[in-house]
């Protein structure tokens, strides 16, 4: 027995092997290349991805492959970036490069619904709020300046739905990706009313159907598997990453440290009529409140750069020389051009530095750019509404020691990292296992294949510290808004 799981990561593909126990044999990895043509475009080489996965899962089935041939892989299950816009002809080609999640272009329509109430509206219904890289603002922004593309194009994919596409020929959304922003969450079905309210009655024709957990028989020959090799179609990364870090009964919560931060609880049952932040996902067993940001990891890597430092571990040892609260420095870590989606939907939104004298060296600035993060990722978990009693946290910033440290004391939650190397194709796995009947559940495949690592425990006195500290965060953040509208019209005459 074995099995292939792909994680298709913004930047960077990965292919799992898995054997017969349930553990990680081989990965392979394979780097991604995001363009950004003009000003606030994320664009990704449709072809290019695929063929990052399709050499992915061949070095991993090399690796794999059995001494008896009798014995294949038992099946093959993806999981990708979300939201974005994909978009192939009714052949399934690409119609152009895709459009990312991260993608800006659209901002000044998320603007404008957030100020009509169009975007709180909506989100009664989809429980997700507007952002610049859904669908709903990519589609409306193509019709104004490429209506040939939308013209030539017959489906709207994600990311998973397009790897999905090129192993089986189907053109279908796990429920996870059709979520945002056109589903009626309760009915876990496509809403005409929110395709009417934004105008894209049009646009309907693009919606490919929803499925749950769906298994299709493989027709590529490119993966070096045997053609009718079955092929799960997992939640995507976010949920998937949630699952794979073992929390998959409401009330427990996953933080991924990764290109978003994602800070995410399980919850029984959407909550429609709260202030409209963050998203909520259809998820096997029941739903996801994720509150995914634009910006994470990158600006630990942006921090690197400005620093002189050679990588992220150099950045949190830095850190480490500081004392809590950075000598009364504090960063607000909205570097994306997008603005920010979670806990608050702004795009107008920008970064700071704020309370910067010549008292201050570069052990401060590094202390100040994780405790924001880390400020940002308390915020989330205050706006789910279900405080947990502890956080599983994965991504590549997971890493850091230091980072887990100011995770712990600034939440004051016990921290666990998974014992996997890759949690979001262990999220698949499950799915999978569930999908093909390995489990009866996908709760129940975790309860057999989820490890956790050591727990790093708050600190008492650090943590009261940040409790006043957040506070301020908040009221600095607050003040800094009303700046951002000045800022964005600098932008514009720039």
């Amino acid at each position: 027995m074995a099995i292939i799981c792909v994680d298709a990561g913004t930047t960077v593909i990965k292919a799992v092997g898995y054997d017969a126990t349930g553990a990680e044999t081989a990965v392979a990895r394979r780097a991604t290349t995001v363009s950004r043509p003009a000003p606030g475009h994320a664009e990704q080489d449709m072809h290019a991805v695929w063929d990052a996965v399709a050499d992915a899962v061949r070095e991993v089935a090399a690796e794999l492959a059995p001494v008896d041939p009798v014995d294949p892989v038992d099946f093959v299950a993806v999981t990708a970036q979300g939201d974005g816009c994909w978009l192939v002809d009714r052949h399934g080609d690409p119609t152009g490069p895709a459009i990312l999640w991260n993608d800006g272009r659209a901002a000044a329509l998320i603007d404008a619904w957030t100020r009509s109430g169009l975007a709180a509206t909506a989100f009664a219904v989809n429980g997700s709020s507007a952002a610049s890289g859904l669908p709903h603002a990519v589609l409306t922004w193509l019709r104004e300046h490429e209506p040939d593309r939308l013209e030539r194009s017959a489906a709207m994919l994600t990311c998973g739905g397009w790897i999905f596409s090129r192993m089986t020929g189907e053109l279908v959304a796990d429920e996870s990706d059709a979520s945002a922003p056109f589903m009626d969450l309760r009915a876990r079905a496509y809403s005409p009313g929110l395709l009417s309210a934004f105008g894209l009655e049009w646009a309907e024709r693009l919606l490919p159907p929803i499925r749950s957990c769906h298994v299709a028989a493989l027709t590529s020959d490119a993966l070096g598997l045997p053609l009718g090799t079955p092929v799960v179609m997992a939640p995507y990364d976010i949920v998937s990453t949630a699952l794979g870090a073992g929390a998959v009964l409401p009330g427990q919560a996953c933080g991924i440290l990764g290109t978003t931060l994602c800070t995410e609880v399980m919850v029984e049952s959407p909550a429609l009529d709260g202030e409209p932040t963050g998203i909520t996902i259809a998820a096997p067993g029941g739903y996801l409140r994720a509150f995914p940001t634009f910006a994470g990891t990158e600006v630990v890597q942006w921090a690197c750069r400005l620093l002189g430092l050679r990588d992220p571990a150099e950045l949190g040892e830095l850190a480490l020389l500081g004392e809590p609260g950075a000598g009364g420095l504090a960063f607000l870590p909205y570097l994306s051009p997008a603005g920010e989606r979670a806990p608050f939907s702004d795009p107008l939104a920008r970064g700071a530095l704020l309370g910067l004298s010549f008292e201050h060296g570069r052990e401060q600035v590094a202390r100040a750019v994780l405790e924001g993060l880390t400020m940002v990722i308390r915020d989330c978990l205050s706006a789910t509404g279900a405080p947990p009693t502890e956080l599983r946290v994965c991504g590549g910033g997971s890493a850091s020691a230091a980072w887990l440290r100011l995770i712990a004391d600034v939440t004051g939650l016990p921290v666990r990292r998974p014992a996997d190397a890759e949690v979001g194709a262990r999220g698949a796995y499950l799915v999978g296992l569930a999908a093909t009947g390995g489990a009866a559940s996908v709760a129940e495949a975790a309860g057999r294949h989820v490890r956790l690592r050591a727990a790093v425990e708050p600190d008492p006195g650090p943590h009261e510290r940040y409790d006043r500290l957040f506070a301020d965060f908040l009221t600095l953040r607050t003040t800094e808004a009303n700046s951002w509208p000045l800022l964005a019209g600098m932008r514009s005459r720039a």
